[in-house]
């Protein structure tokens, strides 16, 4: 796509809040002009049509990276990031499949900040394994669940709670939360207005159309939802026990918690994870098949 050079882009000379309200000039699309535009690209290679399915969902691709905020990471690189995402969102949507724009895109800008975010946190200092990885990405969940977004280094009460609750040590959450202490902008921070009251999360809206609507498409998460019900009924009890367990629930239950309930070791209960998430995936992707989506598993 040629036409990346002209995105719009927020750089820290230019400031986010100039860059927000550059880009929520750029009109939703209609369902209809979303298709046709689509079709022009995968038809016909159109640069000016995948251009503006991309400028049509830069709000989208900025809000989802106010999402990670909080990781000590410029939020302009973020945002460039997240549209990096929503460019092979564009490149790669199918029109045909008979969902819309947003909905895959998210899943593509989400894959491209987290990317960015463990190339940026050297692996070598922050580790390789999947705990530390989990850790990295559910730490400010966790101390929101707990109340403890406001502490800098947490209580000692609260770092073991939290070490349980994600399946790591201590020291490591002690370590981590240290590395992800700053650069937290608020979406309900004031930005430049004529009355100095407009937030960015107001930025982020389109007072002409139905956002909640547009980006949530209940039709397309509802039948996501029913194909996961179907899918899982290829696992044996345990086996789905564990997943939901491990994958599925919010409060996520640690190896050594399973182990004990089943009476297994620690790295058996991992092996039944794997193998039931790979069952699932597969069984996922049948279904999607199937039912003509894209499978997000």
């Amino acid at each position: 796509m040629s036409n990346y050079a002209n995105l719009p882009a927020p750089t820290p000379e230019g400031g986010l809040n100039r860059y927000l309200q550059e880009i929520r000039k750029f009109p939703m699309l209609e369902p209809e002009e979303e298709y046709m535009l689509a079709k022009r690209w995968v038809e016909e290679q159109d640069t000016e049509a995948a251009h503006k399915m991309v400028t049509s969902h830069l709000r989208l691709a900025a809000k989802i990276a106010m999402g990670y905020r909080g990781y000590g990471l410029p939020q302009a690189e973020v945002i460039s990031e997240a549209n990096v995402g929503l460019m092979q969102a564009v490149k790669r949507f199918d029109p045909e499949k008979g969902f819309r724009l947003a909905t895959y895109a998210m899943w593509w800008i989400r894959a491209s900040i987290q990317e960015y975010i463990l190339r940026s946190w050297s692996l070598v200092k922050l580790g390789t394994t999947s705990a530390q990885k989990k850790l990295f990405f559910n730490l400010r969940k966790a101390k929101a669940r707990i109340g403890a977004l406001e502490e800098g280094d947490l209580r000692p009460e609260n770092v073991a709670r939290i070490a349980h609750d994600l399946g790591v040590t201590e020291d490591e959450v002690v370590s981590m939360n240290r590395r992800l202490s700053g650069g937290d902008a608020s979406l309900n921070a004031t930005i430049g207005s004529e009355d100095g009251t407009m937030e960015w999360q107001d930025w982020l809206e389109d007072e002409g159309a139905d956002q909640a609507g547009d980006y949530a498409e209940r039709d397309e998460l509802d039948a996501r939802r029913e194909m996961l019900t179907e899918a899982m009924e290829v696992l044996n009890d345990r086996e789905r026990d564990i997943l939901v367990q491990r994958r599925l629930s919010d409060e996520t239950v640690t190896l050594e918690d399973l182990s004990g309930q089943y009476d297994v070791s620690r790295e058996r209960i991992r092996q039944i994870e794997v193998r039931a998430f790979e069952k699932l995936q597969k069984r996922m992707r049948e279904l999607a098949a199937e039912k003509g989506m894209t499978s997000a598993a």
